[in-house]
């Protein structure tokens, strides 16, 4: 299985080679490195890589953090396969050649393009700026692996974010800016393995697709019907 593995490192010769060094002992094939941020000294990166389903996590953990200045920011399964330059494009491509389904395209893309489980089209009701909290979102579109119901954070149609839930559920948020739509992409934590929360490079690259889809569609976003769901507090 696809596994991605996020870790901070000093910013210095040798160190990277060490993690990698450390991921191919442990029984990792590594397919993809993408470095997330540089700043201060420290590097934080995303290795996904080809795990054997039937090795335990604990033994590479404990490599990884053997080394010095090294920390495990999260270790989850990826789904789909890794990504590559141009899939953006490729994405909003697929949108405007059928604006009928454009946000169903969407959602469904996301999730393979983020290394998440599930993400949902949710619509905020108009009136959520004069509720006590965001107010009980619908929902438009949900991907194939969302849960029934999806189960969503208060939610706002104001800005790009992310969330932590009391459950360890990591959400990354951004709003289409038209009709209270906004799309929430979900990773869960299941255990023995815990997901690194969104990065805020991984929630600007959400933004932009948003907004991007949010052209392309235009007066289409009018039309997403809503279902209901269910808010975590």
């Amino acid at each position: 299985m696809l596994l991605r593995v996020r870790v901070t490192l000093p910013d210095r010769p040798g160190t990277l080679g060490q993690v990698a060094r450390t991921l191919g002992v442990s029984g990792a094939d590594i397919v993809q490195v993408v470095v997330l941020e540089r700043l201060g000294g420290r590097a934080v990166d995303d290795f996904t890589v080809v795990w054997p389903g039937a090795a335990r996590v604990e033994g590479l953990l404990a490599g990884l953090a053997a080394i010095p200045g090294v920390r495990v920011d999260g270790v989850w399964r990826a789904i789909g396969a890794p990504t590559t330059t141009g899939q953006d494009a490729e994405l909003l491509a697929q949108v405007a050649a059928n604006p009928t389904d454009g946000v169903a395209t969407l959602v469904d893309a996301v999730p393979g393009l983020l290394a998440a489980d599930w993400a949902v089209a949710a619509v905020v009701p108009l009136d959520w700026a004069s509720r006590a909290g965001a107010g009980t979102a619908t929902v438009g579109h949900a991907s194939w692996r969302a849960p029934e119901p999806p189960r969503l954070p208060e939610v706002t149609p104001l800005r790009a974010r992310t969330l932590t839930m009391a459950d360890g559920t990591h959400y990354a948020i951004a709003p289409f800016g038209r009709a209270g739509l906004v799309l929430v992409v979900a990773r869960d934590h299941t255990e023995p393995l815990t997901a690194a929360g969104f990065h805020a490079t991984e929630v600007d690259r959400l933004a932009q697709l948003v907004r991007a889809s949010a052209v392309i569609l235009g007066d289409r976003l009018d039309l997403v019907g809503p279902q209901s769901v269910t808010t975590v507090t």
